[in-house]
């Protein structure tokens, strides 16, 4: 019996086969480290993942955990176990990281200085951090969002990987207040979210890709929309997404950390609530206390197009 992680995504992506694409591999991880022990044994899940032959690497969001202080010498540290990886490492970042640094036990700061500061030192350059140079497309090369240079996206093996900025704390809609909102730094990257992933799905059409996957942090509460009860600080994403993935004849995966319970399924119903969004996939990565990474693949030469297997740091490899 195939295992549930590695049934079908559906046959139509082979529809839209990209001439020489090749199969690549590739790692997802998040939502560590958020202790000194996580901290302590983070080079040993690096020294896992340089070990396989992947394309590239992606750290989903929260790099500290959320009681924790916000200083340059914990996203300097950070920044130095990202540039030592084997691979190209792709950061999105996560709430713990900004939106929710105004807390006193996370040093008071101003939630928007820590974006920037984040962009300064993780998102400088036009290629991945790492070892291995590899290219990506930043949405700031649009005068109109040029402040945007975390939003990324890459293409390879016949699929298109974008990153968003979108992170728990339900999306900073209500900033450093209870209740009100939206605050306008939630307007204005709102705004800048949804021209990338239309930009991202055009272009995938455009090309015939097999495949697309969104990274973002926040677990944006898949089920509470399909059930009609999406929080606002995600319900225009969600909105956009279902809408993109109908129009989409491949498949399209939303990769995401947040909530620390590794998963792997299908949630999306369409806007009646009735039926399965068949070309649709929920990858939520590992998280503290849990450490582990997801190794996963993309050929458009097989039916399922995306593999996953889920591994646990220390753990024997599954058996192919």
């Amino acid at each position: 019996m195939i295992p549930q992680y590695l049934l079908s995504l559906s046959l139509c992506a082979l529809l839209a086969t990209p001439v020489g694409a090749q199969p690549v591999s590739f790692g997802l991880f998040g939502d560590t480290p958020y202790s000194p022990r996580e901290r302590e044994r983070l080079p040993e899940l690096m020294a896992e993942m340089d070990r396989e032959d992947l394309a590239f690497v992606v750290h989903d969001g929260d790099i500290k955990s959320g009681g924790s202080v916000c200083s340059d010498e914990v996203l300097r540290d950070m920044l130095g176990v990202f540039q030592a990886s084997r691979h190209p490492l792709v950061f999105v970042p996560g709430d713990n990281e900004w939106t929710d640094c105004h807390r006193s036990n996370n040093g008071s700061y101003d939630p928007l200085e820590r974006l920037g500061k984040l962009r300064e030192l993780f998102f400088a350059g036009d290629t991945a951090l790492g070892q291995r140079p590899m290219p990506l497309v930043r949405q700031s090369s649009d005068p109109a969002f040029a402040g945007y240079r975390e939003n990324v996206r890459w293409e390879l093996g016949g699929a298109l990987f974008v990153g968003l900025n979108l992170p728990g704390s339900e999306n900073n809609y209500h900033g450093t207040t209870r209740g009100g909102g939206p605050v306008p730094e939630f307007i204005e990257r709102g705004a800048a979210n949804r021209a990338w992933l239309a930009q991202a799905f055009a272009l995938a059409r455009t090309k015939k890709l097999a495949g697309i996957m969104i990274v973002i942090q926040a677990n944006p509460e898949l089920e509470a929309f399909s059930a009609g009860h999406t929080r606002p600080g995600y319900r225009e994403f969600l909105t956009q997404l279902r809408a993109e993935t109908q129009a989409f004849a491949g498949q399209v995966v939303l990769v995401h950390g947040d909530t620390h319970w590794q998963k792997i399924d299908q949630p999306m119903l369409d806007s009646a609530g009735n039926e399965l969004v068949k070309n649709f996939t929920r990858v939520e990565t590992f998280g503290s206390p849990f450490m582990g990474w997801i190794k996963a693949s993309v050929d458009v030469t097989d039916p399922q197009v995306f593999r996953f297997s889920p591994r646990r740091l220390g753990s024997t490899p599954p058996q192919n």
